[in-house]
Formats: C-alpha cells, sequence, structure tokens
C-alpha cells in the first residue's frame, strides 16, 4: 500500500484545546483571503475607470506579444490596493490568488495576472499628454457618476504633504514638515466624489499656478455640464487675487479662508473685547462665538469683497477667522458655520485616500510614474466610495472608514470551487456582515454605468 505524503508540513508550536492537539497545515486547497474582491468586482465593471484610463495612453506593445492589456494592468492594481495591497511588489504573490484571478475574468487555473515589473513598466508609460488625457477622463469620470445633471456642486480644493525618502523628480524640502516631499492638490465635491489629483512639490502654490490648473479642472467640467453652478470652496492659501479674479470671471461662486490682517482686524477690535467681555462673565466657562460682516479687501485684489468673521472666546482666550465669500444675502453665521465649515470633510476624505488606501506610495524616480500612481489610487478611491454608497443611508456602513469596510467586508475567506458548468464560492457561516454584504450586491444596478 502506497505511504501518501503530506503535501504541507504540520505548523508547530500550537498547544493543546481540551486534550486534543492541534493539527495545522497549509493545504486548504483554492482559498483566499479576500472574499470582497466579488462585490469590488461588480463595482468596476460598471464604472469602467481602468477601460477608460487605458483608452488615454498609447500601447508601443506588438499586439501579438502582448498578455496584460493597459486595461487589465490598471484594473488589478486597483483591486489590490482596495484590498490593501497598495504596493506593486505585492503583485508577485497576489497574481496567483484565485479569487483576484475571479475579479479579473480568470479562472482559478487559467494563466498568472501581471507581475511587479510589468506594473512597473506601466507606471513609467504615461507620457504628459497622456496624464492631461487621464486627468480630464477622470472629471469625466464623475460627471457621468450622476444620474441627472445637478443644479450646483461644491468643489472642496485642498492639499496634503507626501514625504519621500529619495531622489524623485518634483520632490523639495518643506521647512514646516522639515522633511523632502510632494504637495499634491486634491479636488472632492461636497458628497466625497474625487474629482482630481495632481502632484507638485512640497510648497504652497502660486496664485498663477492655482489658476492654471483651476481653468483646466473647470473647463473639463463645464464641457459635460455647460449651465452648472459651481462653488470653489478652500483655505486661505488659496484665496490669492488671480484666484479672485479667476472666479468672477468664469462666473464662480467662492467661499474661501483670509489670512488676517490689520486691515480686517480693524473692522473687529471691538467685537473681540465685547466677545472676550461676555465670555469672562459666563459661569460655565463655555465658548462665545459671534460673527460680523463687513466690506474690504486687500490692495492687490482689485476690488472690495464680502468678509465674514469669526471671533470665538472662552478660557483659553479668544480666536478670530476671516472668510471671504461671493455668496449675498446669507447671515455670516450661516456662510461660516453651514457652508465653510463643511469644507472640513474633505480632510476626512485625503485621510481615506492617503491613510486608508496608501496614496503617499509616490516612491517612484520619475515624476510621470507617481502622477500615474495617483490617478490608480483615485480609481481606487471610487471603488471605495461606490461600495459605501450603497450602504442604506441611516445605517453605520454610510459614514465607515475605508479600512472598516475593507476588514468587514473584502478580508473575507473564500473557498473556490471549480465545476464544469459553474463557480461555486464558499463563504464563511460565521461571518458577521452576512445581511449587509447580500444587500450590497443587490444593489449594484443602483450603480450610474
Amino acid at each position: 500500500m502506497p505511504v501518501k505524503v503530506e503535501s504541507s508540513p504540520i505548523l508547530p508550536g500550537l498547544s493543546p484545546v481540551c486534550g486534543r492537539s492541534i493539527v495545522a497545515r497549509f493545504d486548504g486547497g483554492t482559498m483566499s483571503s479576500d472574499g470582497g474582491l466579488l462585490a469590488l468586482r461588480e463595482i468596476e465593471q460598471r464604472l469602467a475607470i481602468a477601460q477608460r484610463l487605458a483608452a488615454c495612453i498609447p500601447d508601443p506593445r506588438s499586439p501579438d506579444r502582448v498578455r496584460h492589456g493597459l486595461d487589465e494592468i490598471i484594473r488589478t492594481r486597483m483591486l489590490m490596493i482596495a484590498a490593501g495591497y497598495e504596493d506593486g511588489n505585492d503583485a508577485d504573490t497576489m497574481r496567483r490568488d484565485p479569487m483576484l484571478k475571479l475579479a479579473m475574468g480568470r479562472l482559478p487555473d487559467d494563466a498568472d495576472l501581471c507581475s511587479q515589473p510589468t506594473i512597473s513598466r506601466f507606471e513609467n508609460l504615461p507620457d504628459a499628454r497622456a496624464l492631461l488625457r487621464m486627468g480630464r477622463a477622470m472629471v469625466d469620470h464623475y460627471c457621468q457618476s450622476f444620474r441627472q445633471v445637478p443644479a450646483r456642486i461644491v468643489l472642496d480644493i485642498d492639499d496634503t504633504f507626501d514625504a519621500v525618502h529619495g531622489g524623485q523628480q518634483l520632490r523639495l524640502f518643506n521647512a514646516h514638515h522639515d522633511e523632502y516631499g510632494f504637495q499634491p492638490i486634491v479636488v472632492f465635491d461636497g458628497d466625497g466624489r474625487m474629482i482630481a489629483a495632481v502632484l507638485r512639490p512640497a510648497s504652497r502654490p502660486k496664485g498663477r499656478q492655482i489658476v492654471r490648473w483651476l481653468h483646466r479642472l473647470i473647463t473639463a467640467i463645464r464641457a459635460n455640464w455647460p449651465r452648472v453652478a459651481i462653488m470653489l470652496r478652500a483655505d486661505s492659501h488659496y484665496c490669492t487675487p488671480e484666484v479672485l479674479r479667476f472666479c468672477r470671471a468664469r462666473r464662480l461662486d467662492y467661499t474661501l479662508g483670509v489670512a488676517p490682517t490689520s486691515t480686517l482686524r480693524k473692522h473687529i477690535t471691538d467685537l473681540e473685547q465685547s466677545t472676550a467681555a461676555r465670555a469672562a462673565a459666563t459661569a460655565d466657562g463655555q465658548k462665545l462665538r459671534r460673527f460680523r460682516v463687513f466690506h474690504d479687501g486687500a490692495a492687490s485684489w482689485g476690488r472690495v469683497e464680502r468678509i465674514v468673521a469669526r471671533v470665538e472666546a472662552g478660557p483659553q482666550g479668544t480666536d478670530t477667522r476671516f472668510i471671504v465669500t461671493s455668496l449675498a444675502g446669507l447671515p455670516g453665521r450661516v456662510v461660516y458655520q453651514d457652508i465653510y465649515c463643511a469644507r472640513g470633510q474633505a480632510e476626512n476624505h485625503i485621510k481615506a485616500w492617503k491613510t486608508h488606501l496608501a496614496a503617499d506610495r509616490t516612491s517612484c524616480c520619475r515624476a510621470a510614474a507617481n502622477q500615474t500612481r495617483l490617478f490608480l489610487h483615485v480609481g481606487a478611491y471610487w471603488l471605495m466610495w461606490s461600495l459605501r454608497s450603497l450602504m442604506p443611508r441611516r445605517s453605520r456602513w454610510r459614514v465607515a472608514q475605508f479600512d472598516t469596510l475593507r476588514l468587514r467586508l473584502i478580508k473575507v475567506a473564500v473557498r473556490i470551487e471549480v465545476l464544469k458548468t459553474q463557480l461555486r464560492l464558499h463563504l464563511p457561516r460565521a461571518m458577521q456582515d452576512q445581511a449587509i454584504f447580500t444587500l450590497l450586491l443587490t444593489r449594484m444596478t443602483r450603480l450610474n454605468l
């Protein structure tokens, strides 16, 4: 009788349970730890971001020797990033993962997916013209993600520091962070949809640079929606004379932070004093917030603007903030608290993109390759944002962080059984979130095609 040879050794160091020894081997068969890619596959098929981006890049390869199309490479990377494999080196092992193969339309026994060298060659493929087309394609995707043309959209513009540790192109020393890095500009709308990400050196952008980039962005949006009303929302270093003139020329509303100056402070000196006195007189020590609206402006602005001043006094002293806005007829408190302060949500979107999807993996030598990586991470953001948007509106899932969604719905063990006429996926019976996962799949048709 032949002796059966175990394909995998027993794992050492496991103590008994209830008097019974534990025998563990890596012999579970065709299994994966990313069963939730099943849902992300459906989302990507409906959004078609990979196909849209691939159409922007000329492929110089010989067609008869191509094993992995550009759209396949992009789709693989976006799915890997969404699942937590943000490093291109992870492709050397993930290319054999049976669930990732299924998500890419292959059977577990089919040829492996693209490798790390293939991904690296792709990242270095797009030139400046291709990158401009890819940026325009992402704006077009944003506009086409709506079922109906909105009457008004809000664009939250911000930037984030991205530390680098090599000799990458465009890197610059930033004294505030005391590191070399990039400072990409990112744009989200008021609902958290990501519209753009632009790689740039780690310095405060100048007014002309902002306007040149805004011109491309607004032109692309207006090409899809000629009559949509647009409001820009940003902090003080985007409030430059060039930006204000651009907004007025293009009929854009704006609510921008303004750095405090002596000219502005002279309007609220008495308000600061009276607010501090009132706050000191209160016994509970709570903060007191008051507002004042006036018209003034810097000499370089060319005209006066509507300024809203917010004065806040409490046990820790007095704090004053200024914003400039084109919105007329609204009380200063409403403009500041309900409109301007809502831009703070953009910080959470940046956190989701940068921290949960590792968008700061810009370690390529060439700036064009790092910009390509930003686009890949924008695509992964859309996959996760769309996943969350399918959740019930009043549930905790609708506000869950991307890492929570990944842990609960994507990192799910699955055993794959390949039959003659069907594929059977066996998910854990003890999975906590079976109901929400089932609901998620039934709502896939709600995504705009």
